[in-house]
């Protein structure tokens, strides 16, 4: 399979401290993605070992992927499947009865070269408190599976231990050193969940590494077990795409690639992302071995 060693992103922002040049060169979008494309000029800011504030290390960026709900806002989603009950229409390439088929070669893809973990095992925080009255054991629970379903298909011992925090913050203007998963409200709709990947993306890639990570699910969704209610997010399923963006996989949107765990849009009732496919698997392995 042809590797995409510079991933398709969607709603992606990258923000850079060197002041020189802008790190959006560093992650080229594609044009789907592009559309979704919001520029932060914010400075990222950190304390000090005094408790000051300072402009972050020079080199730290942040990449952020916006995961929507499928359909959402668009006339034509491209996952494959002709949906007029979703707004698609004749024209859209899904309801092409003669469409190509895309590229089967392009199933998975990353931040970037040489954009990984350096040191494993990666260790997270849970905040276990939501609006939808799950239970703690079923989101830590949720979210472990997600985990461990990244691991058991690589060689590397990559997700290490976790810890409950219910005073845990998504770190969307600095990094704390520590990943994160929470609920939250975010200000825009259609938006199932949002993953912010901290780290330096440029310069020899022997040097570029991921820092941190931190992932916030939508609280204007309904979160649960979708095995048991169709008509709720899964939680489980979407904690298993947002850890694949922790561990250094960007979104896919090809067509083909529709069955994926890191395919970019998901819906109430899917489970089909709590397991990783083929590409999943090749993308992982080729990041941390087999």
């Amino acid at each position: 399979m042809k590797k995409i060693v510079l991933g398709i992103l969607i709603g992606i922002v990258v923000l850079g401290l060197s002041g020189v040049a802008g790190a959006g060169k560093l992650i080229p979008m594609a044009d789907q993605a592009r559309e979704k494309a919001k520029a932060d000029n914010s400075p990222i800011i950190e304390k000090t070992g005094d408790g000051d504030l300072a402009l972050a290390p020079s080199g730290l960026e942040k990449v952020v992927f916006i995961h929507y709900k499928k359909g959402y806002g668009r006339v034509c989603d491209y996952d494959g499947v002709c949906e007029p009950e979703l707004g698609e229409n004749p024209s859209c390439a899904d309801c092409k009865k003669d469409k190509e088929e895309p590229d089967t070669s392009s199933c998975y893809a990353f931040l970037g070269r040489g954009v990984e973990w350096k040191e494993l095992p990666v260790d997270y925080v849970v905040d276990p408190d939501n609006l939808d009255g799950l239970e703690e054991e079923f989101v830590i629970n949720a979210i472990f599976l997600g985990a461990e379903e990244w691991d058991k298909h690589t060689s590397a011992d990559l997700f290490g231990s976790y810890t409950v925090d219910y005073n845990s913050t998504w770190d969307s203007d600095a990094p704390d050193g520590r990943n994160e998963l929470l609920f939250g409200d975010y200000p825009e709709d259609g938006v199932i969940a949002v993953a912010i990947i901290w780290g330096y993306f440029g310069g020899r890639p022997s040097n570029r590494r991921i820092v941190e990570f931190d992932i916030l699910f939508d609280t204007d969704f309904t979160w649960g077990d979708a095995t048991v209610d169709p008509a709720v997010m899964d939680l489980q399923n979407i904690a298993t795409h947002e850890i694949g963006h922790g561990a250094g996989l960007a979104d896919l949107y090809d067509t083909v690639c529709a069955e994926e765990t890191m395919y970019g849009y998901s819906n109430y009732g899917e489970v089909k992302k709590r397991d990783l496919n083929v590409g999943d698997i090749t993308g992982i392995q080729a990041l941390y071995g087999e």
